[in-house]
């Protein structure tokens, strides 16, 4: 602990201003008052610190001792942090609860990692070994799918290893001794600390080209993101942004999965906590919780928090990434932690930007996704690992100009657009086909391709083109009436329907329906654009649009979502009746 000490002169909300700290530095965290409320450095004028304090201030007042720590805000590293609920400085919220009941008690201070709990380390490399900076030296098997790399501090570049044990150790044990260039001895734990505001190091950052497998058959078919990519989920009020995000972590086929619950509703963040535990995890079997970190920093929560709850996110996906692990982090929403930096902003008497954001907004967001991206790690075996962050927007009104929503746009490659008419109709995932967007098509098509087949570029295109013409029809339908549509524009609508009600939809509350495969999805979306082109023929044949759509296997398409993964072939056979009674259809009328 340094020995800087200030006085309090000023208490404005969450944000506070003492005296005396001329030889602190920003971001440097501070004890503030009796209780030692956990704070941190954002301004310094002269003599003066100003400090965003994590916890509420009530009582707070002018006299009271500030002490700095001398070091910023850092999150600890370690075995123990899969499976784990935290707040949004890295308290474990659990640890909390058994201590001070439903309610955090204010200055209230755990350490991240439990320090009695033991744990297996098993040693990859040996003593002499030449070693340098994100080596994985040893490992620890902290769940049944998880195993945690124990690698060289990032700050030890080069060195030897001077002694490494096998055994049992807490995170504090030391585990091995490791000589850098220079001849200085660096004793190495379980247990590392990072600072969060820091990006941690890689050797270069490489384009994405593997998809992210969500289960969600309007992401992976129209607009995929990559390993290592960016996703922007703006909407209005009750759209769907969490119950996408629930599903992203739920079912994405990342090894890590962080969700941060950044200041939205505290039954929310409840759900999440509840159905991870119970829920299966498709690839493994085993629980979701033994891949998933939760940080919880809910509504009701002090408002400052909301930044650090981002950015302890993101530090600890960086170092799971560094493990060549794939990691998906969901922050819902970046919204609420652009409020708090308004907030924050206006206390500090900042000039303030567009709708009273501060000018850095843009910049602050951008710092957030930037730490997103597939690397070549730090180490001599150049591993390689991504992050994909999915970040949910929520504008006031679902006013897609909203500052937030636009710098975020300005940094992001996947756009999923939610409409409020499309939660209206009970059509979830919100997701509009014709204003959302993805840049990483290009990059992951010959991986897609080779999953499924080559045709499917094709296929996705054709289908998006039916929607896009079906948006014009429908316009014309308004102004002119339906019957002006010839047979072929009508064909247009119908199938058109058909993608947006049988392979769109998706029920998340379907143990069958609620994640697809990607060879579920293929034959689905086959056997669709098989019905368009089959009654293409049909109409040729002076079959009409209405006895086509009333044959038997359209009820069969509308059921297939709800066919069994292993049944899939089943929906192989509805292509078969397609055929037969279209046939029917053209026999009848040359008849």
């Amino acid at each position: 602990m340094s020995n800087i000490k200030g006085i309090i002169t000023k208490v404005a909300g969450p944000l506070v201003v003492a005296k005396g700290m001329s030889n602190v530095n920003m971001f440097d965290v501070v004890k503030v008052g009796e209780l030692g409320l956990i704070g941190e450095v954002i301004e310094i004028h002269g003599d003066n610190a100003y400090i965003q304090v994590y916890e509420e201030t009530g009582g707070l007042g002018p006299g009271e001792k500030v002490i700095s720590s001398g070091a910023p805000l850092s999150v600890e590293l370690g075995p123990g942090l899969i499976g784990t609920i935290y707040d949004g400085i890295q308290r474990p919220l659990k640890d909390i609860a058994a201590i001070s009941g439903d309610f955090i008690t204010r200055g209230i201070e755990l350490p991240a990692l439990n320090r009695e709990k033991k744990w297996e380390f098993m040693p990859t490399r040996k003593k002499g070994d030449a070693i340098q900076a994100g080596d994985i030296i040893g490992e620890v098997n902290e769940t049944d799918i998880i195993s945690h790399k124990i690698m060289v501090p990032l700050d030890i570049s080069f060195g030897k290893i001077r002694s490494i044990e096998k055994g049992i150790f807490t995170v504090e044990d030391v585990i091995a001794v490791i000589e850098d260039k220079k001849g200085k001895e660096h004793k190495i734990r379980l247990l590392q600390r990072w600072p969060v505001r820091k990006q941690r190091h890689y050797l270069r950052k490489n384009s994405p080209s593997r998809q992210l497998v969500s289960g969600q058959r309007v992401i992976d078919s129209f607009f995929p993101i990559a390993k290592g990519g960016t996703a922007c989920v703006p909407g209005p009020f009750g759209s769907g942004k969490t119950v996408i995000q629930h599903q992203l972590a739920k079912w994405a086929d990342a090894d890590i999965v962080v969700y941060v619950g950044c200041g939205e509703r505290g039954n929310e963040m409840t759900d999440v906590l509840n159905e991870l535990p119970e829920l299966i995890d498709p690839r493994t079997g085993k629980s979701l919780m033994e891949r998933t970190i939760l940080i919880a920093n809910t509504s009701n929560m002090p408002v400052a928090a909301r930044e650090a709850s981002i950015f302890t996110g993101i530090t600890l996906a960086e170092y799971f990434r560094d493990m060549g692990y794939d990691v998906a982090l969901m922050a819902d929403s970046t919204s609420r932690w652009a409020e708090a930096l308004r907030e924050i902003s206006g206390r500090l008497e900042e000039m303030p930007g567009e709708e009273g954001y501060p000018a850095y907004l843009g910049t602050r967001i951008a710092n957030f996704y930037e730490r997103a991206g597939a690397v070549t790690c730090l180490s001599s075996d150049k591993r390689e690992g991504t992050i994909s962050v999915i970040g949910a927007v929520s504008p006031p009104g679902g006013d897609l100009s909203d500052p937030v929503v636009q710098a975020t746009l300005r940094v992001v490659k996947v756009f999923w657009a939610l409409e409020a008419m499309l939660a209206y109709k009970r059509h979830f995932p919100a997701i509009s086909w014709l204003n959302s967007y993805s840049l990483y098509y290009d990059n992951i098509q010959k991986e897609v391709e080779k999953r499924i087949g080559s045709e499917w570029t094709n296929m996705r295109g054709e289908a998006l083109k039916l929607l896009e013409l079906e948006a014009e029809l429908i316009e014309i339908v308004r102004l002119v009436g339906l019957e002006s549509l010839s047979q072929k524009d009508r064909l247009i609508l119908e199938t058109s329907r058909l993608i947006r009600e049988d392979f769109l939809h998706q029920n998340a509350f379907s143990d069958i329906d609620t994640y697809t495969s990607f060879e579920k999805m293929y034959k689905m979306l086959s056997v669709i654009l098989y019905m368009n082109k089959t009654s293409e023929v049909a109409i040729e044949n002076k079959v009409t649009v209405e006895e086509l759509f009333k044959i038997k296997a359209i009820e069969k398409i509308a059921r297939m979502k709800y066919i069994h993964e292993d049944n899939i072939a089943e929906i192989d056979k509805i292509k078969d009746e397609i055929s037969t009674e279209i046939n029917n259809l053209i026999k009848a009328v040359e008849e």
